[in-house]
């Protein structure tokens, strides 16, 4: 299998690190471009064999998958490079959510995925989500997930609910870990641990948590439950907790959907334009 990688930012060359570290990709098996060609080139010397490309088109071309690491503003013109370039057998998967699987397949003649990858696949855990375009055959998506099963569980998901499962595994980890922080500030400035400590213990613990939510079973609910006793230290600070962050989690929900429809409409005006974004 031969794929192909267009734009290697953040999020493109965590997927190739993770695909090479698990053993899913030879660094010969794939190809990549970016807008700036030394950082395809710096990727190349990291993985000998890895081939760094200047054009987009020439990542595309006899690639079997190709990911499209790209921001949604992008899109309109990596779309133009490689239409006439891509044919009807291979994958184009993007893994920016305001793009549609719809849009990609009125413009390119292949076949369309989308995938929404976690920074938990660095380490080879957590969830890929997956949505599959309309000529994506049976044989299409166990291939693709057969790749993305060696970094993540993949999940098929309704395209309906990109946005809120992207909030839960794409910044989910971003969101935990923003809590963590503060937790660690503050048992820094009240009692003086170092914070080194502070931050081993609080990291194993997190740890901890998610495989008790996992592979133990347990629900959130369950969980707290189980720590806290009726008068306790931390039932007392659980309810602390839940009266300060009450409606903290609605207003980061409302906050991502709402950029997420101003990139939807920006998306559709890129590729249609102004009326028929409007229609």
């Amino acid at each position: 299998m031969n794929v192909g990688f267009i734009g290697i930012g953040s999020m493109g060359s965590l997927l190739i690190d993770a695909f090479i570290g698990s053993g899913a990709l030879d660094p010969t098996q794939i190809t990549a471009s970016n807008r700036t060609y030394a950082k395809a080139e710096a990727m190349a010397l990291r993985y000998p064999g890895l081939r760094a490309v200047r054009e987009n088109s020439e990542a595309a071309a006899g690639s079997d998958i190709v990911f499209l690491c790209i921001k949604p503003h992008e899109y309109k013109t990596i779309i133009h490079e490689l239409r006439n370039v891509i044919q009807p057998h291979q994958i184009i998967v993007s893994i920016t959510s305001p793009v549609m699987l719809a849009q990609l397949e009125d413009w390119l003649p292949c076949k369309i995925a989308k995938v929404i990858p976690s920074i938990t696949n660095y380490v080879c855990c957590g969830a890929t989500l997956c949505m599959y375009g309309q000529r994506m055959a049976q044989r299409d998506r166990e291939r693709l997930n057969s790749l993305l099963a060696h970094i993540s569980e993949p999940l098929h998901i309704d395209e309906r609910h990109t946005r809120i499962v992207s909030d839960l595994s794409s910044c989910g980890p971003a969101f935990m870990a923003f809590v963590l922080q503060k937790f660690i500030d503050a048992a820094v400035e009240e009692t003086g641990i170092e914070r080194e400590e502070a931050q081993a213990i609080a990291s194993t613990m997190l740890a901890g948590t998610g495989h008790l939510l996992t592979e133990g079973g347990m629900t959130p609910e369950q969980l707290q439950a189980r720590v806290s006793v009726p008068g306790g230290i931390t039932a007392q600070a659980l309810d602390l907790l839940n009266r300060e962050m009450n409606g903290v989690f609605n207003a980061v929900i409302r906050t991502t959907h709402a950029k997420y429809r101003d990139d939807l409409a920006k998306v559709s005006i890129s590729l249609y334009g102004e009326e028929v974004n409007g229609s």
